[in-house]
């Protein structure tokens, strides 16, 4: 395995201007409050935060759309949304970004609100956080809209991205419509996966689900130095690749020809690890899509989170912030576990 030049590397981010990625999945709204702590609330034992700042981001499958335009390339984004302050926030938020641009194919369900996650941070921590969602399935009405919208979506795509936060958009049918559409397109799916659906992505190119999730999945520890155990996991999704992210351990990469990648992290600081699995979700689409190799694509997929768990909170990354970490002293990819 030769490590990704940096020749190749800007062979491959040139090639991202112009295509298109459908992204289907959980949208989020990121809400961050942040100040300061002076002293103990005399009602309870709990500081009370003098909030100095108040900002928003793009969260969930936005998210991985985000990042998607921050490459360059456009993004046609499939979700759900409530009549809410929230959901139109998402909209401006979406209208707002740099890079490509972004066709929102949004379903509005009055009856479930926006999903929001309101963050509290105070000295550089997270004190605590409030979440705002429904977790059950949306209705009958809202999968056959958003099934149209899928359709629609994948038709005009190069890459197709399946995002599950468990909040209800990507249920059986839904799943079942951007697979069959994305392989009938001859187009590549990534799939970051969550406990409910979880072995309904069969079919797909790239299957990224971390250590947790596929353990817990799997009903079985974790033996991802075992190349057996990761070929069994790859089978049992059914997808081409196995993608498993492992925190400060890099990626396992196991492939369906029987070979098994290594990368090791390249995190020079970890500030947080919010929205990092988005970012390494929208890297591998938009790679692939632009004629990377799967391995080319992790290794790249890699890089971005290095760099997006040195932000604080959900951050994009850009090919600029890409191409400055390769030039770093670092090692790219190992084929062995050990190496």
């Amino acid at each position: 395995m030769e490590r990704l030049t940096r020749a190749r590397l800007d062979e491959i981010l040139e090639r991202c201007a112009g295509l298109r990625v459908a992204v289907v999945g959980d949208l989020m709204l990121d809400v961050y409050l942040v100040g300061g702590v002076s002293r103990i609330s005399p009602e309870a034992p709990v500081p009370v935060v003098h909030v100095a700042e108040e900002w928003v981001a793009l969260g969930g499958a936005a998210n991985v759309a985000a990042n998607v335009v921050a490459l360059g390339a456009d993004c046609e984004l499939v979700g759900c949304v409530g009549a809410d302050a929230a959901g139109e926030q998402i909209r401006a938020e979406l209208t707002r970004l740099a890079g490509g641009t972004v066709h929102a194919r949004l379903v509005q369900d009055a009856g479930r609100p926006t999903t929001t996650k309101t963050r509290v941070v105070a000295r550089h921590q997270q004190v605590v956080r409030f979440d705002r969602e429904r977790d059950d399935e949306v209705s009958g009405d809202c999968a056959a809209e958003l099934v149209r919208a899928v359709r629609d979506a994948v038709a005009a795509a190069d890459a197709l991205v399946l995002e599950d936060y468990n909040n209800g958009v990507l249920v059986p049918e839904v799943i079942r419509a951007a697979v069959e559409a994305a392989r009938e397109a001859g187009i590549p799916s990534v799939v970051d996966p969550k406990f409910r659906n979880f072995f309904a992505f069969g079919g797909a190119t790239v299957f990224k689900p971390n250590a947790v999730e596929l353990s817990s999945a799997l009903g079985q520890p974790l033996r991802a130095d075992d190349d057996e155990w990761l070929e069994a996991a790859r089978a049992r999704v059914g997808a081409r690749h196995l993608l498993l992210t492992l925190g400060e351990h890099g990626m396992a990469l196991r492939s369906e020809d029987g070979e098994t990648l290594r990368v090791p992290t390249v995190a020079r600081e970890v500030y947080d690890v919010s929205g990092a699995g988005d970012t390494v979700t929208a890297f591998l689409a938009v790679a692939l899509a632009a004629g990377a190799t799967i391995e080319e694509a992790a290794i790249l997929a890699n890089l971005a989170a290095g760099i997006e768990v040195g932000k604080p909170g959900v951050a994009v990354v850009t090919p600029d912030e890409v191409r400055a970490m390769l030039d770093g002293p670092h090692p790219l990819a190992s084929p062995h576990p050990h190496a």
